[in-house]
């Protein structure tokens, strides 16, 4: 049963008043969230087999395309071991946090240090003065101006788009997630966590290659993989990465409004937010996180008026990406040509 709309005179823009009225939505159902996973994992397994079949058969560039499918549902596995991640998917704490050591497996994603990491982005979130632990670092124009000519073109390159979204997805999923070298200090649950994670993939990558072969499972999984991982980047890049989202120091930031202002809706077409698992509802998901994906639509319906906060259309979010430096007197992120006028900035 779904929650009853509230009328336009009922809704309000407080984000404190907002996150106590989604919190009607905070409740998953369990056999829609198995019939979520039955749907994303007996595909995937399919798909990949039929990929197998494709390249043992001399037809790789048929694997090649069952690459794309395949990787979108990887993406939606993540997707729900993000869920796993805040226990929203289940209502036992257990059941989320083996859903998602499992799934993290696949996505090659060490859950519990994930989830740790993710619960920091979530509290500092457009916070300027705070490290952008599970986010990108981004600098304000002053920031940049300040730097020496070097560091100027380190950052320069760190989000350029091919470091964005096709070295750095590389990086973090297969190296990166590997071992928590920036966690030293958070105890031994990183430990623990990445180091299983890598032993249960070893185990399974073995299986299936003693099975298959190394050279068909590195041509199926390789793609599969490289696609998914910059997809998933791609999703967290823009979910915060607009023009108008927030920004603050520290002692003017707050989290509500972060969660609201920071965060946008990524109009996305109806394939691509199934895919997605409703990712793009982002802002709705800060203020709430403990929302099933599949519960966020209702929000939508419930709540229309929040369908015009931070919206972002596909065609939008790719002119976002000039963007990468965040401007204090403008309040909105600008580009590095917006910020060389009048700076000496090349």
């Amino acid at each position: 049963m779904s929650t009853p709309s509230a009328s336009s005179s009922e809704f309000t823009t407080d984000p404190r008043s907002l996150r106590q009225t989604l919190r009607a939505y905070c409740k998953p159902r369990r056999a829609r969230s198995i019939a979520e996973i039955l749907i994303t994992t007996l595909p995937f397994a399919l798909i990949w087999a039929l990929m197998w079949l494709s390249v043992s058969a001399g037809y790789w560039p048929v694997a090649l395309v069952l690459a794309v499918p395949a990787a979108g549902f990887l993406v939606r596995l993540f997707m729900i071991q993000h869920d796993c991640s805040h226990r929203s998917f289940f209502h036992s704490r257990r059941t989320n946090d083996w859903t998602g050591r499992i799934i993290g497996v696949l996505t090659l994603t060490p859950h519990d240090f994930w989830r740790h990491s993710h619960n920091i982005h979530h509290a500092s979130s457009g916070n300027l003065d705070r490290p952008s632990i599970g986010g990108l670092d981004t600098l304000t124009v002053r920031e940049f101006q300040a730097l020496p000519r070097w560091q100027q073109w380190r950052y320069r390159l760190y989000r350029h788009p091919l470091v964005l979204f096709g070295f750095g997805p590389m990086y973090t999923f297969l190296l990166d997630y590997r071992l928590p070298f920036g966690f030293m200090r958070a105890g031994k649950m990183p430990w623990i966590s990445t180091l299983g994670t890598n032993a249960a993939i070893a185990v399974l990558a073995t299986s299936v290659i003693w099975f298959v072969g190394l050279g068909p499972f590195l041509m199926v999984q390789i793609p599969i993989t490289l696609l998914a991982a910059t997809m998933g980047v791609w999703l967290f890049y823009v979910q915060h990465q607009f023009e108008a989202t927030y920004w603050e120091h520290d002692e003017h930031w707050n989290a509500h409004d972060s969660a609201l202002q920071g965060s946008s809706y990524y109009a996305l077409p109806g394939i691509l937010r199934w895919f997605s698992a409703n990712i793009g509802v982002h802002h709705v998901h800060h203020l709430a996180s403990r929302i099933p994906c599949y519960r966020l639509p209702e929000v939508l319906r419930d709540y229309p008026e929040l369908q015009t906060f931070n919206r972002v259309t596909l065609c939008e979010s790719i002119e976002f990406v000039r963007l990468a430096l965040w401007d204090e007197d403008k309040r909105r992120l600008v580009s590095f040509r917006e910020a060389s006028v009048g700076s000496g900035i090349k």
